[in-house]
């Protein structure tokens, strides 16, 4: 009987291990190029660590690509097949030429994710308050400078004029150079802007997200080439993101800081536990991956303020919502 029960048990292991090897032989490798590593994409990385992507069928692949330009680079190289970066590059390849367009199909985040730090706690704060201040910002011509930009000329600020924005720091110096000494304000993503504030080193007094409107600040795309050949990929995809961007509105700060801890070993429980929630109570991430005609307004609006757009590419012609329309009906 032993002997019985040992084969019967065999058996289903080999049938077992069989059926997960055949599972995992079938899944379609995909390889995704994204802008940056940032909580602020808290959603994707809910999908990778909930297995939702192998779920679709999908083996994905993450690269960083430190900058939309790389990121860029590598979708129009074929090293990428999705990339996920600010859709104004979408809009510059177009203007520039681009043969095979790039298409975006699945917006993440809704809000800018960057926040005002001031040296002092300012309670009323306003805009008016950097007339006259030095402002440690970003480099010309980057989405998070345009927006400040952007806020600052809807506010009545003349940025060449009202205040200094230094502009020489590099991206991720901004915060040490903050708590260093240098400027009176300063622009930073998180998470920077929580661990200011936790050393005491500053103050958020206000967000880029909140005051510029929900702007489309990062998508995913591809190009219409693979689109076409590929669409239920880029449906199953979609699918997979819509599942985090469901569980991220559907659990707490906690139990998503928790689930993406292994993403930001380097970010302790409870700094990455603030960070979600700061993201959440300004409505960063919607509740589905539609890119609407609205906040593509918004973002060439940003983008001709700032001077460095050419035309206004027609919103049909670089977005697709078909399949983040069909995600939300899975």
């Amino acid at each position: 009987m032993k002997k019985f029960v040992c084969l019967i048990t065999t058996i289903c292991t080999f049938f077992t291990c069989s059926c997960s090897y055949s599972n995992q032989s079938h899944l379609i490798k995909v390889n995704l190029n994204e802008v940056a590593h940032s909580v602020f994409y808290t959603p994707l990385y809910v999908a990778i660590e909930q297995g939702y992507f192998k779920e679709e069928g999908i083996d994905l692949s993450l690269v960083i690509g430190f900058g939309s330009d790389k990121t860029m680079t590598a979708l129009l190289s074929n090293d990428a097949d999705i990339a996920f970066m600010g859709p104004e590059t979408t809009i510059y390849a177009y203007n520039s030429g681009a043969n095979d367009q790039i298409i975006n199909f699945a917006q993440l985040t809704q809000r800018a994710g960057n926040f005002l730090i001031s040296r002092s706690n300012i309670n009323d704060f306003s805009w008016a308050d950097l007339k006259g201040k030095t402002v440690i910002g970003g480099r010309k011509g980057g989405m998070p400078e345009m927006i400040f930009e952007y806020i600052l000329k809807q506010n009545g600020l003349d940025p060449s004029t009202d205040l200094t924005i230094l502009q020489n720091i590099d991206f991720g110096s901004t915060a040490a150079a903050f708590s260093g000494g240098q400027g009176d304000f300063s622009v930073e993503f998180e998470p920077s802007a929580t661990i200011l504030e936790t050393q005491n080193a500053g103050y958020v007094v206000a967000s880029l997200g909140v005051d510029s409107g929900f702007i489309p600040y990062t998508a995913f795309s591809a190009k219409s080439s693979y689109l076409e050949k590929h669409p239920e990929i880029i449906q199953s995809f979609t699918n997979a993101l819509q599942k985090g961007m469901t569980y991220v509105n559907t659990h707490t700060a906690e139990e998503t800081a928790k689930l993406i801890a292994p993403q930001f070993k380097e970010i302790d429980l409870e700094t990455l536990t603030k960070i979600i929630t700061r993201y959440s109570e300004q409505n960063t991430w919607n509740t589905d991956l539609v890119f609407e005609k609205e906040s593509y307004d918004l973002l060439l609006d940003v983008l001709q303020e700032s001077g460095e757009l050419s035309q206004r590419p027609p919103y049909d012609t670089l977005i697709n919502t078909t399949f983040a329309e069909k995600a939300m009906e899975e």
